[in-house]
């Protein structure tokens, strides 16, 4: 029997999981990690892993604090390039999501190399240089090695004053929540590799999951921005619990405000959901309070992954203007006020 053609195999064809749709489900997660810590903790880290944020903080000096962060996946989409553009994205957004300036990026780069071209393998490592470009950095080294899935991602870092960091952990009762792109990647994954996707959807996809979270440097000089994360592999319920827990706060959602992709509503009537939206429920169900009149589809989209995903902001109601008026001028048309912090003891409460 003839070998695969090197250069025609579909890149999603070798992922049991794609995008951010792989990672560990939010349940085991947290069964992973809780005897995990108890090191020294130095003055200097004034964020690492207590409240599970974007990234890791470590104060330089008076001026400068450096961001550090890591993401990496596998193929959320068949084309070499576009899969390296997402995966960068992705990665650079969580330096954005501390309201930091990325520096310099280390790629990862794991392959296999007997299965995929040199070619296809470079398009990838373009298309993450051709993103690092766009947000201003250089792919300064990094690590390869030869895998049995197709895996690329790399460790940014940043830097931001470190009175200016935007941490997940800052929410105030009263602050209305923005989110700076619409719902639905994992939607669209899900029907691209179904093969039940059109040129249209597909093009949808693209600009979303490889447009550039820089709202978040502007984001970090308003003090009315308390807090600040960005949606990825947990959906929007996931993600918000990170705020609600750190503030020791609930969150009210209301539904119909929740900005959409468009399309992704009829794709998920149809059954086109990612197996990670169902886990991601398990995993933090029991932390959420739907209104009964919230539809299976509504649910799957609310867990839904999102790979490079958008910002979600904390801010209180006097800034709220001036929040959207920086997502609007730096081109995130669909960001929108979706809800608000309450008093409570870290749920989410959707409403219709």
């Amino acid at each position: 029997m003839n070998s695969p053609d090197p250069i025609k195999l579909k890149l999603t064809s070798f992922s049991h999981g794609g995008g951010c749709g792989c990672k560990i489900a939010p349940g085991i997660l947290s069964e992973i990690l809780k005897n995990s810590g108890g090191f020294p903790i130095p003055k200097e880290l004034l964020i690492g892993i207590e409240t599970s944020d974007d990234a890791a903080v470590y104060k330089l000096n008076d001026q400068q604090a450096l961001i550090a962060t890591t993401d990496f996946f596998m193929p959320i989409v068949d084309d070499p390039y576009d899969f390296g553009r997402i995966a960068a994205a992705n990665a650079i957004s969580d330096i954005y999501a501390m309201g930091g300036q990325p520096i310099m990026a280390l790629a990862i780069v794991c392959m296999p190399i007997k299965q995929l071209s040199v070619e296809v393998i470079a398009k990838i490592i373009r298309g993450g240089e051709s993103i690092c470009a766009e947000a201003g950095i250089s792919v300064a080294g990094g690590h390869t090695i030869d895998s049995v899935e197709p895996i690329y991602g790399l460790m940014v870092m940043g830097l931001a004053h470190p009175t200016k960091i935007k941490s997940n952990a800052g929410a105030q009762i009263g602050d209305q929540l923005i989110l700076g792109k619409p719902l639905g990647v994992g939607i669209l994954s899900a029907a691209l590799k179904k093969e039940k996707l059109d040129d249209a959807g597909y093009a949808r996809m693209i600009a979303s999951t490889t447009q550039l979270n820089k709202p978040g440097i502007a984001l970090a000089n308003i003090a009315g921005v308390h807090a600040l994360t960005d949606v990825t592999g947990f959906g929007i319920l996931g993600h918000l619990l990170g705020l609600t827990r750190s503030a020791k706060l609930n969150a009210q959602l209301h539904m119909s405000q929740i900005p959409m992709l468009p399309g992704v509503m009829a794709l998920a009537d149809s059954g086109l959901i990612t197996g990670a939206s169902a886990r991601n429920w398990v995993g933090y169900g029991h932390e959420v309070m739907l209104d009964k009149s919230i539809t299976a589809t509504q649910k799957a989209l609310l867990t839904d992954p999102q790979t490079s995903g958008g910002l979600l902001v904390s801010c209180a109601p006097n800034v709220v203007d001036e929040v959207l008026n920086i997502f609007t001028e730096q081109g995130f048309a669909h960001a929108a006020v979706i809800g608000e912090m309450v008093a409570g003891e870290g749920r989410v409460a959707v409403a219709s």
